[in-house]
């Protein structure tokens, strides 16, 4: 069902994919909320380039209690979001699976997967009354096939945020609501940062177009998932490789 686009909730909207996908978009919606947990000061750029569109919102994601915050503030003024798109994840590090502790494997699973459980219980109810609605999720090639060496906490955390977007897309495409995730390869983002330059290196060159991906790359795909001509997909995981298997 076509329909005016209203309002747009983005976690980690301070990421890279973030800022570039409201950039691409915000002129589709009335009102974009932006989550972020640090870096402030690229949601304020955003925020002067589109006055008075722009809402910031900050949560510590690993936090139940300031994500509850968070969404009992959306509710208070009243920003119900007719589409939702969740970016955030704590970066990735080499950590061998023996030596993790597993404070690391919590703080993915509440970041990634518990926090947009709580986000979605509060505004998918919205949705189901409108009987319209676009969830996506970032996920990570390393949910298509075998996954990286070292990656145990970050690897959990999302195919649990694969299961929950499975789940949800069965529960709710009656309801005109469509959930679905993307799976990018490694994106030359400053969320690498924590990861060696080797690996990032290496990467790049196994990549058949012999680099990483771009934010350029990815971005496309969500504000298509977005979009009302995405009407009729939901459930699926959309793999963004470069070629890479």
């Amino acid at each position: 069902m076509s329909r005016e686009k209203k309002v747009l909730f983005v976690t980690g909207a301070s990421s890279d994919v973030g800022q570039a996908l409201i950039l691409q978009i915000a002129d589709q919606y009335d009102t974009i909320v932006a989550h972020y947990c640090h870096s402030q000061e690229s949601i304020d750029a955003l925020a002067q380039k589109f006055p008075g569109k722009i809402q910031k919102v900050k949560a510590d994601l690993a936090d139940p209690k300031e994500v509850q915050a968070m969404i009992d503030g959306m509710i208070k003024e009243q920003w119900l979001p007719d589409h939702i798109v969740h970016l955030a994840a704590p970066k990735t590090t080499n950590e061998r699976f023996h030596k993790m502790d597993s404070v690391r494997l919590d703080q993915a699973f509440e970041v990634s997967v518990r926090s947009i459980f709580h986000i979605l219980q509060s505004f998918v109810p919205h949705m189901s009354k409108q009987k319209y609605g676009r969830v996506v999720f970032m996920l990570t090639s390393y949910c298509l096939g075998l996954p990286p060496k070292y990656q145990s906490a970050y690897v959990t955390s999302k195919y649990a945020l694969l299961g929950l977007m499975k789940a949800l897309a069965t529960e709710y495409d009656s309801k005109g609501i469509t959930v679905n995730g993307i799976s990018p390869e490694m994106i030359d983002t400053k969320f690498l940062s924590d990861l060696p330059d080797l690996i990032v290196e290496e990467n790049a060159a196994k990549s058949p177009l012999k680099r990483n991906l771009q934010v350029d790359d990815v971005v496309p795909m969500l504000a298509y998932l977005l979009s009302d001509a995405a009407e009729a997909i939901t459930g699926q995981n959309i793999a963004i490789t470069g070629g890479m298997r």
